[in-house]
């Protein structure tokens, strides 16, 4: 009983939770520790769902980041979007790094879980599509692959139709008395970024002139900068791929190594990029 007591009174920790909202309850950790289901007898399934488990929740507070960064440009209050971006660009980070844990698994081991998986592939991630759709790579045949679900395929279909981050950046460079064409303020938003002249032009006003326009070359600067992560993360991914099962097909059904690097081809925010030529 003395133990007891002295556990109970451990450095005044509070130790009984029957009336009170524990550690474990907060996080629905309950929920979360019971949402592994292997399908295979193979011990290394684990790590393969895990990877992808926590990869998702990590995309979950991206999105939740961006589609604050985006209200915050929409209504020129750039400092909390400088906060927010550079938090998205290191969780990026932690992403690319949770490609070491996978890589891990060696060819003969993901062969063994494979047959497992079905048709099942992170091509159909439904967050990803939509992180992708809010950085500005549209693709409305991409749809298709969610009308299983219809309130994902809702909400990818509100994505494409919504301007994405950069759109409103580019919107910001025109409010801010900066020349940007009306043909590019009134671009298609369901259409993926492409290079335009005057936002390049705008953007190397900002870039030659860094004083007065600080707060826009520190936004671009923040892009950039998340940009680089996304694509070490792709890069990062296609590499694991590729060391785990070679250039196989996908068990979606995609080209597998072949459709990932063409994936980083992709540039997001090409102004930005080809302003470091131009200037």
């Amino acid at each position: 009983m003395n133990d007891e007591k002295k556990a109970a009174e451990w450095h005044g920790a509070k130790m009984d939770f029957k009336e009170s909202m524990s550690y474990g309850d907060y996080l629905g950790l309950d929920q979360i520790l019971t949402a592994q289901h292997p399908l295979s007898p193979n011990h290394n399934e684990l790590l393969f769902i895990i990877q992808h488990q926590t990869s998702e929740l990590w995309i979950k507070l991206m999105l939740h980041e961006l589609q604050a960064v985006r209200e915050q440009i929409r209504k020129d209050e750039l400092p909390p979007a400088f906060k927010m971006l550079a938090r998205v660009a290191r969780i990026m980070d932690q992403l690319v790094h949770a490609w070491d844990v996978l890589a891990t698994m060696t060819p003969p081991e993901y062969t063994a879980i494979r047959p497992y998986l079905g048709a099942s592939s992170g091509f159909q991630s439904f967050q990803y599509r939509e992180l992708e759709f809010i950085l500005g790579n549209k693709n409305a045949n991409m749809l298709a692959v969610h009308q299983v679900t219809p309130e994902h395929h809702a909400l990818l279909e509100r994505e494409l139709h919504a301007p994405s981050l950069y759109d409103e950046a580019v919107r910001l460079l025109a409010r801010s008395g900066l020349p940007v064409s009306e043909a590019r303020l009134n671009a298609d938003p369901t259409k993926p970024t492409v290079h335009d002249d005057s936002v390049l032009a705008a953007w190397l006003e900002v870039y030659r002139d860094p004083e007065h326009h600080w707060a826009l070359y520190e936004l671009a600067e923040k892009l950039v900068d998340m940009e680089t992560a996304f694509r070490t993360w792709r890069f990062r991914h296609v590499s694991t791929v590729e060391r785990i099962i070679g250039f196989k097909t996908g068990t979606g059904g995609t080209a597998g190594v072949s459709y990932l690097r063409k994936m980083l081809d992709v540039v997001l925010f090409p102004e930005l990029f080809a302003l470091r030529t131009a200037l």
